[in-house]
């Protein structure tokens, strides 16, 4: 799945709605993997709020982000920047393999 930017999706997780998204395109990924995506992604909305996304670029670099709503007093945007440089810290190598597997599957 692409978004708007040309960005794939790997998966999303919604405070609002309580749900968790993984994008199929990545089923081949080894299930224990998806199970932590899962669980990193459903802590960090819980304590955090909004709405997580992780996915890849067009050059195949991954991302984090968060968006809010605009009404939303209970997000903190503060606590989002620190806990995405908090994850990319603590999943530095899930992450980083992420990306290389990104790489060598959907961009060669």
């Amino acid at each position: 799945m692409y978004d708007d930017d040309e960005r794939m999706i790997l998966c999303v997780s919604n405070a609002y709605t309580q749900q968790f998204y993984f994008n199929n395109d990545f089923d081949n990924l080894p299930q224990s993997i998806i199970e932590e995506l899962n669980a990193l992604s459903v802590l960090f909305t819980e304590e955090i709020g909004g709405v997580l996304i992780i996915g890849f670029n067009e050059e195949g670099e991954l991302f984090i982000e968060v968006t809010a709503k605009e009404d939303d007093l209970l997000y903190d945007e503060i606590g989002s920047h620190l806990k995405i440089k908090q994850l990319q810290i603590d999943k530095k190598d899930l992450l980083e393999a992420l990306a290389l597997y990104y790489k060598t599957f959907f961009l060669a």
